[in-house]
């Protein structure tokens, strides 16, 4: 079998074409982490809505994320009662409190989820479950993938131990676990009943709530029963959503509204111009070096198009062969830095698909610009 011309001239170098994988490599690897951590945060910000039993969901207009939801008076969650197609609505109340770890005796900001446990609202494993445990009087759930900061709580329980400690100056008994995980707005998290959350919060005016959950039957159309809704309402200080806009809604609120989405979206766009800048830098000082022997084949006949063809190709072979390692590497830090934050930060075919199709068109595009000195390569001037 024939090898490809495009091979032997990266392999000749050896040590040339190792130093153009390892900064493809580093380049995939910049690359898979921004975009790792920017779906993370996604994943992370929306899970708890994801898993929420609801169909319809009903908050302040003037709130912006999930974690900083403005209070609104009940009243409009009990308005929506009677529309058509409401098959029940639950109050939820959501605020932070500082928890105090039990070894260590420090304070840390927690998110506190309360609700009326009967309602069943809440789709997450290890709270159904636990309904009658929330009922008793100053009882919550832990989130056991909460960040190790609050303590070996999880251990403790899993050990059958009791856990006792403080939660906004009171005293609390931990009854269960379940799991939720960390987000870029909580590092840990708190579900307990709705009479449990006003204890902990006992200067809240009962009449205020931070979000309403609204169930439909079976066979409501939900879009016609937000119009409904927004008709029994008629108030412009809540927005009414399904659940999936709500989702959405989050979701936007960290790409546009926050840093953070630049952010990765400015280290992403790095990775790609580094990986430009090395594979052009490999395949300009091939060219360079193997001028002579490109004019020869120029003197033998052969086009520019030919030779252009087989620079191009020596970038396919470089992506792809950069793109292994890189790829590799990129699910050891994955993994790292799923069990360092408690973000679910996995990967996906369709990440390593993009990176994969980012490493193409950037070997290409320095392909591209190294082929401009082969263009100009005439065997007259080389000999």
């Amino acid at each position: 079998m024939k090898i490809p011309l495009s091979w032997l001239q990266l392999t000749h170098e050896k040590t040339r074409l190792l130093v153009a994988i390892a900064g493809i490599t580093f380049a995939d690897m910049l690359m898979f982490m921004q975009l790792g951590f920017r779906e993370a945060l996604f994943d992370s910000s929306v899970k708890l809505q994801k898993n929420l039993q609801a169909d319809i969901v009903i908050f302040n207009s003037q709130s912006e994320t999930f974690v900083k939801l403005k209070q609104f008076s009940q009243r409009r969650l009990y308005e929506a009662r009677g529309v058509p197609g409401v098959k029940s609505v639950t109050p939820m109340y959501i605020s932070f409190a500082f928890w105090k770890n039990p070894v260590e005796k420090t304070s840390k900001n927690i998110l506190v989820i309360g609700y009326n446990p009967e309602k069943n609202v809440v789709n997450l494993p290890g709270v159904n479950e636990k309904k009658d445990v929330l009922k008793q009087q100053d009882v919550v759930l832990y989130d056991q993938q909460s960040r190790e900061e609050f303590g070996p709580v999880a251990e403790w329980i899993n050990a059958g131990k009791t856990v006792t400690t403080e939660v906004a100056d009171r005293k609390i008994k931990v009854g269960g676990l379940f799991s939720l995980g960390t987000s870029f707005g909580a590092d840990g998290n708190l579900i307990t009943s709705d009479v449990n959350f006003f204890r902990l919060f006992s200067e809240r005016d009962r009449g205020l709530i931070d979000l309403g959950l609204i169930q439909l039957e079976k066979d409501a159309d939900v879009k016609s029963v937000i119009q409904e809704i927004k008709k029994e309402i008629a108030a412009d200080d809540v927005k009414v959503m399904t659940k999936a806009e709500f989702i959405e809604f989050e979701k936007n609120y960290w790409n546009s509204s926050t840093s953070i989405g630049f952010v990765f979206a400015l280290g992403t766009t790095m990775g790609f111009i580094v990986g430009t800048v090395i594979v052009y830098q490999i395949l300009y000082t091939d060219v360079s070096d193997h001028l002579p022997e490109y004019a020869t084949l120029k003197a033998m006949g052969y086009t520019d198009q030919y030779l252009l063809l087989v620079v191009f190709q020596e970038a396919i072979i470089l992506a792809i062969i950069g793109f292994m390692p890189g790829i590799v590497v990129a699910m050891f830090m994955y993994s790292n830095a799923a069990k360092a934050t408690g973000l679910p930060i996995i990967m996906t075919v369709s990440r390593a698909i993009m990176v994969l199709i980012l490493t193409i068109i950037m070997c290409v595009v320095s392909g591209t610009i190294a082929v401009s000195k082969l263009r100009a390569a005439d065997p007259a001037d080389i000999f």
